[in-house]
């Protein structure tokens, strides 16, 4: 009998456990769609003012620069835990890691890369995934620092703003706020942001609200100069999402060069942009979710600016990074309008010091 009613307690007690655990997941799942509200489209972003020449000058040459600083968190010891891969020899490998390896760690790579920015001294700056209060980056403000050390007319559109992601459970996301900042020396006389499609599935929880930001500035004669600030999709299995993306953003490229604008488009495209597959020593088979985008992808009149030369722009994060051992590919750069004059595109070698992507820096004339 005593057996009999211990066996009944234990019993009672593993279902009453059971139903408290399936009833958490079930609040955390009602919490996690409660919290997800997509930013609207054509959203008037805030201009931060600073000491800026009043409009660009048609013949002189500028300089415009793009780093995804990737939150501060990867150092070269750092994978991410949504990569995967394949070694050459076959063997699958994955990241680990979710936020940075630790707040001294994650200050180190911020002021890494906004000490690599500053002294590429450009006259614009496009940033991607730049944490304002994340617990991925143990709270430090990075665009603070980016405005700080950048000046100019600034501007944050958000496009992370996660609930509190309890995955992997060892090492959790968190709870994070996060955009893509740009900064001129030319005064930037309005923008807005503009929302991407994505996926629509359970997937849209967990990643990021894609968008890109476009600038209005003044040029001599009565044209805009219009830069657009852009991060695509990444994990994004078939492609579907990145093509009605790159459908959307072609269409505001048309649009602005209908009107006689100057068009320049840069980040992080997540498509490989300068025929680099194969370019960069490798031990990693190429990956699967590398898509091609050349000059005929785009609308009319417009062309791809970026470089295989020296190294590439982002390294594969499943793994932590070793020269000759990650794959390397371009995923950054610029679109340009016809009427923007290349004058030469560089990809800074950091050594992925501080980012899993290296910055590209375009020197380029309007003409």
């Amino acid at each position: 009998m005593k057996m009999k009613k211990a066996l009944k307690v234990t019993g009672i007690t593993l279902l009453a456990l059971l139903i408290a655990l399936i009833v958490a997941a079930l609040c955390y799942v009602l919490y996690v769609v409660i919290e997800y509200d997509r930013i609207e489209d054509n959203l008037q972003l805030e201009v931060s003012a600073g000491n800026v020449q009043e409009s660009a000058q048609k013949g002189e040459e500028y300089s415009i620069v793009t780093y995804n600083i990737g939150f501060g968190a990867y150092s070269p010891e750092y994978s991410f835990f949504l990569d995967s891969g394949e070694m050459l020899d076959g063997t699958q490998v994955t990241g680990i890691y979710a936020k940075g390896l630790s707040k001294e760690d994650v200050q180190k790579n911020t002021d890494g890369a906004v000490n690599t920015l500053k002294g590429l001294d450009a006259d614009f700056y496009f940033v991607q995934e730049v944490d304002v209060d994340g617990d991925r980056s143990y709270h430090i403000d990075q665009l603070a620092a980016l405005r700080e050390a950048l000046g100019g007319d600034g501007t944050f559109a958000e496009n992370f703003h996660s609930a509190y992601l309890l995955y992997p459970f060892n090492d959790p996301h968190g709870k994070n706020t996060a955009g893509i900042a740009t900064f001129s020396k030319v005064k930037i006389n309005s923008a807005v942001r503009r929302s991407y499609p994505v996926d629509t599935g359970f997937a849209k929880f967990f990643d990021l609200d894609r968008c890109f930001s476009v600038h209005r500035l003044s040029v001599e004669g009565g044209k805009e100069l219009v830069l657009i600030n852009s991060h695509m999709s990444a994990y994004d299995e078939g492609g579907t999402i990145r093509a009605q993306q790159l459908e959307m953003l072609n269409e505001v490229m048309a649009e602005e060069y209908a009107k006689g604008n100057y068009v320049i488009v840069g980040g992080d495209f997540n498509h490989e942009l300068a025929d680099s597959f194969g370019t960069f020593p490798s031990e990693q088979k190429q990956p699967t979710w590398a898509y091609k985008l050349t000059s005929e992808d785009l609308t009319d009149g417009f062309s791809i600016a970026a470089s295989k030369e020296g190294t590439g722009t982002c390294r594969a994060a499943e793994i932590p990074y070793e020269e000759g051992v990650n794959y390397l590919t371009v995923l950054d750069g610029f679109l340009v309008s016809s009427n923007v004059e290349v004058s030469a595109v560089k990809n800074v070698d950091t050594g992925f010091a501080y980012s899993d992507h290296n910055p590209v820096q375009m020197t380029f004339v309007l003409k």
